[in-house]
């Protein structure tokens, strides 16, 4: 489609000067220029280029906030075994008679020394509870390390995107502006000689000076595409970034009902809301055993003087007389802590469905739009140009048609781009909701391929 146009454009200009013995000598003009394949293959030889899989990997390992929600789910884990575990045992040492430590009176039989022990059990069922509660909290921090890693995933082919369409729009403005400064060129040289309008040259010239405020832009476009990507990996944001590796159309061959139906057993955030909810009811379980009272039992052993040894045990339990107060304001707020996880687990799902049918919606549009592009506006525009070159040429048609069609064309080719990494970027954020690859030009239904994990 491209190589089509140029060459025709090509064609167009050797033409034009072929033609030059017919209305005067011209200054000579380089009409030598390259292909899109094969400017491709020659930046592919001058210089690297970088392909999305490798970002991605890198930036996995060395994103901090990636690295940070992976140390506090290892943090969370490390506290369900401390929420299984019975309080510390209390040990204790004592003496009564003298002041100095350790010693008694004699004769005095009420004078003794020595040490105690206590241990306080919990009423059966709590300390299993408290242990499942940090559990689910575990499991909510490993769906929050699921979700980051999940959406620098996105960002980082969101990005790559962005910045893949900004070099192709760049490649085809510049190879399209070195056309255009020779068309001008020559539209300049038939006026010298009196077989060209000056509006004409004039025209060429505001159209040149119109790719270069779009190539002013792209180029804003592309450092700023460029900053993005280095943060994502950690990296300065001036260091230097090879070109993006060309990419393809993915096929999209899930339906909405089956996006739905992936979200709903993939996403990480609905999982964390639903694993809240559940941890919640669990701690209500927990305040109503707050009803019963815990138990502490004690051993002690004392030394008296001229007297036998003693040993003793003490049973003490709490009494929860201030439960009006306390345990059922304890159980009546865990309540409402679990009825706020259900909202917020029903809010997600809501959430994730307009999401999900939003991203689908746009890669839709897009993907209608490539096709458009690609099969009718395209071609026909390129027609257009080549029947007014070929009017221009025998004189039925101004030059500022000629002109104004080539413009038409270069703005569709770029359209196609910005629409190609639209659809593709759609496919990014549907990724990390449901699980699954689906930027991949090889995606089937069925074949699962978690994104970002």
């Amino acid at each position: 489609m491209k190589t089509s146009r140029t060459n025709l454009l090509a064609a167009f200009v050797i033409a034009i000067l072929a033609s030059s013995s017919s209305w005067g000598q011209l200054p000579p003009v380089e009409v030598g220029f390259q292909s899109p394949a094969t400017t491709t293959v020659a930046a592919a030889d001058s210089d690297s280029t970088i392909g999305i899989d490798e970002l991605v990997r890198e930036a996995l390992q060395k994103n901090p906030a990636v690295q940070s929600a992976l140390h506090a789910v290892e943090a969370q884990r490390r506290r369900v075994p401390q929420a299984k575990s019975l309080p510390d045992p209390m040990v204790g040492i004592g003496w009564a008679g003298n002041i100095t430590p350790f010693s008694v009176q004699l004769g005095d039989p009420s004078s003794y020394r020595g040490v105690s022990a206590s241990q306080q059990l919990l009423y059966p069922g709590k300390l299993k509870l408290r242990g499942e509660i940090a559990s689910k909290e575990a499991d909510a921090a490993s769906s929050d390390y699921q979700a980051i890693r999940r959406r620098v995933t996105t960002d980082v082919k969101t990005a790559f995107y962005e910045y893949w369409f900004s070099h192709k729009a760049i490649q085809t403005t510049l190879r399209d502006k070195d056309l255009l400064t020779k068309l001008s060129q020559i539209a300049e040289a038939r006026y010298r000689v009196g077989k060209g309008l000056q509006q004409d040259v004039l025209r060429s010239q505001v159209e040149i000076s119109l790719l270069l405020q779009r190539l002013t832009v792209l180029q804003q476009q592309t450092n700023t595409s460029q900053a993005r990507l280095n943060s994502l990996l950690a990296r300065s944001p001036e260091a230097p970034l090879p070109p993006a590796d060309n990419i393809e159309r993915s096929p999209l061959n899930y339906s909405l009902d089956d996006l739905y139906r992936l979200a709903r057993q993939n996403d990480p955030g609905l999982h964390r809301a639903t694993q809240m909810v559940e941890r919640n009811q669990l701690a209500v379980n927990l305040a109503q055993k707050d009803y019963y009272p815990d138990l502490s039992v004690g051993y002690m052993y004392q030394q008296r003087p001229r007297l036998p040894d003693m040993h003793g045990m003490t049973f003490t339990v709490n009494i929860p007389i201030f439960y009006k107060s306390k345990q059922r304001e304890q159980v009546r707020q865990a309540t409402e802590e679990r009825l706020a996880a259900e909202g917020s687990r029903d809010n997600r799902q809501n959430e994730l469905n307009f999401e999900l049918k939003q991203q689908y919606l746009a890669a839709k549009a897009s993907d209608e739009l490539l096709q458009l592009f690609s099969q009718g506006v395209i071609p026909q525009s390129s027609l257009a140009l080549e029947s007014s070159m070929s009017a221009y040429q025998v004189g039925t048609v101004d030059f500022l048609s000629v002109v104004g069609n080539f413009s038409t064309v270069l703005n569709y080719e770029i359209a196609y781009y910005r629409e190609l990494a639209n659809y593709q970027s759609s496919l990014a954020r549907m990724e990390s909701m449901v699980g699954v690859d689906l930027t991949s030009t090889a995606t089937q239904p069925g074949t699962q391929h978690p994104a970002g994990e």
